[in-house]
């Protein structure tokens, strides 16, 4: 396998490719809305097995934009088997369409049985081994490193023998994987359990993130978030990001949006924000001393 950070697949500010979007993107094509479209993300089990007019979206879309695979199945830290046969499955949908990157939830979703909800793992060392042993396999199979995303979660595990961001570089570190960097749920985390959310980001590795997800979310309570993707995104959540730039460099982000689906053409105000504050930080790093650059990972 490649060595980590050795290139990126994508390059820019990306779009949650969902199905009421289809048709606008694709009519959107080659004018200035979609001008810092610069990839799309899919997720496989929607895609796996499509077949008539969807195919042919697929076939239109992977013809002309980089393509990632963001699961949503996996269950890497789930008690039951990993899913070895979906996996293949998976394999052969990448290979197919000529997709480079595949990244998973670091949660759950599995129990006997399918849970319908991502489920947090227990920050312990027990499940620092069994997470990254199911993601090297993970890897064997795919015959590629993926990428883990950060998850939000709801309900602190009455288990926890280190603090979340400890966890997460433990695993990335024994499983040698990437990090998909969530800034949302960074966010959303810090409220609900009360954290400082630019003091996690900072303990974050930034050489391993090969993209982000940026998005909104919904208040239930003035302590509780639910991580929705259903609203935009709020200003402390693009300083999360502007900071991220700044520390770690540019890397690809997307902007994600699962409920509410608006418009085309507002959604893009939001990718052409991500893509206004990677242009931003990118002629600032132009600026610096060149041994300051040199400590960063700056990519278009």
């Amino acid at each position: 396998m490649e060595q980590a950070q050795s290139h990126h697949p994508i390059k820019g500010a990306g779009l949650g490719l969902k199905r009421e979007l289809l048709p606008q993107i694709q009519a959107a094509y080659g004018t200035s809305l979609t001008t810092h479209l610069d990839f799309v993300e899919i997720a496989p089990e929607n895609w796996i097995g499509a077949g008539g007019k969807y195919a042919k979206q697929l076939a239109w879309f992977t013809e002309r934009y980089p393509i990632v695979c963001h699961g949503l199945c996996l269950s890497l830290g789930g008690p039951d088997p990993l899913n070895e046969d979906f996996l293949h499955q998976v394999k052969q949908f990448l290979d197919q369409h000529h997709i480079p990157l595949y990244t998973e939830h670091l949660s759950y979703c599995t129990d006997g049985g399918y849970l319908y909800d991502l489920l947090p793992i227990p920050f312990t060392e027990e499940a620092v081994h069994h997470v990254a042993s199911r993601i090297r396999r993970t890897q064997e199979i795919l015959e590629r490193r993926i990428a883990v995303e950060n998850a939000s979660f709801y309900v602190a595990s009455l288990i926890a023998e280190m603090d979340e961001a400890s966890f997460i570089r433990a695993v990335l570190q024994e499983a040698d994987c990437d990090l998909h960097l969530d800034l949302n749920n960074i966010y959303v985390n810090s409220v609900n359990f009360g954290f400082d959310p630019h003091a996690f980001l900072r303990e974050m590795p930034g050489e391993r993130i090969v993209y982000a997800h940026i998005a909104g979310h919904d208040h239930e309570a003035e302590d509780l978030i639910i991580d929705t993707h259903g609203q935009d995104v709020i200003d402390p959540v693009w300083q999360l990001l502007r900071e991220a730039y700044a520390m770690f460099g540019v890397f690809p982000t997307l902007l994600e949006r699962d409920t509410n689906i608006p418009p085309l053409a507002d959604a893009m105000c939001e990718v052409n924000k991500i893509a206004e504050l990677q242009m931003a930080q990118q002629a600032i790093a132009r600026q610096q001393p060149a041994d300051s650059i040199s400590r960063k990972r700056v990519s278009a």
